[in-house]
């Protein structure tokens, strides 16, 4: 595939199933996703991949970190959290490792990891693989920073759910480029 293809054609997918890429084809991805732009050469960018029973104990830190946040989780709430990760055979935990730097703030950090985190759907995309970007309330608290065992300047931004697409996508939408798109050309 080739790279505006890739760009064109890459679709969030959250119905996914077994299987995920090997480890081999991750460390493929995660060379591409080292050459995200990067200013001061910081490289904020911290993957945790999570497979297998290990998504249990992903499920548990998630748990116990809502609750730190919410006293008032009730059962389905807590069943919510214990199967979120379960809903793909790989999740890649986007943690910012954010350094104090006088040029480089920490938004440009995070603004970093994304880009890497873009460069990893791109590769799975062009591998034939489908993926999903999730956040809600376990991403951008310091608990959930905490119960990973990160330490406190680290940020957590995102998780990519990653294995192969269950057939159910939802379609592309058409955009209108110049909708987004100013050109000054005097």
């Amino acid at each position: 595939m080739d790279t505006l293809q890739a760009l064109q054609t890459r679709n969030s997918i959250p119905f996914l199933t077994e299987p995920a890429p090997t480890s081999e084809q991750m460390q493929e991805i995660y060379k591409g996703a080292l050459r995200a732009p990067d200013h001061a050469r910081l490289r904020p960018w911290k993957f945790i991949e999570v497979r297998g029973s290990s998504r249990e104990k992903l499920a548990n830190i998630f748990i116990s970190a809502s609750k730190k946040l919410n006293d008032n989780l009730d059962d389905e709430d807590i069943d919510k959290l214990r199967n979120a990760p379960l809903r793909a055979p790989m999740i890649i935990v986007l943690a910012a490792n954010i350094k104090e730097h006088p040029k480089v703030p920490k938004i440009e950090q995070i603004i970093s990891l994304g880009a890497s985190a873009q460069n990893i759907l791109l590769g799975l995309h062009d591998m034939g693989y489908a993926a999903v970007w999730r956040t809600g309330k376990l991403a951008f608290n310091p608990e959930i920073t905490h119960e990973l065992g990160l330490e406190d300047n680290f940020e957590i931004i995102g998780y990519l759910y990653v294995g192969t697409s269950t057939g159910k996508e939802k379609p592309i939408p058409e955009l209108d480029v110049n909708e987004f798109v100013d050109v000054w050309d005097e």
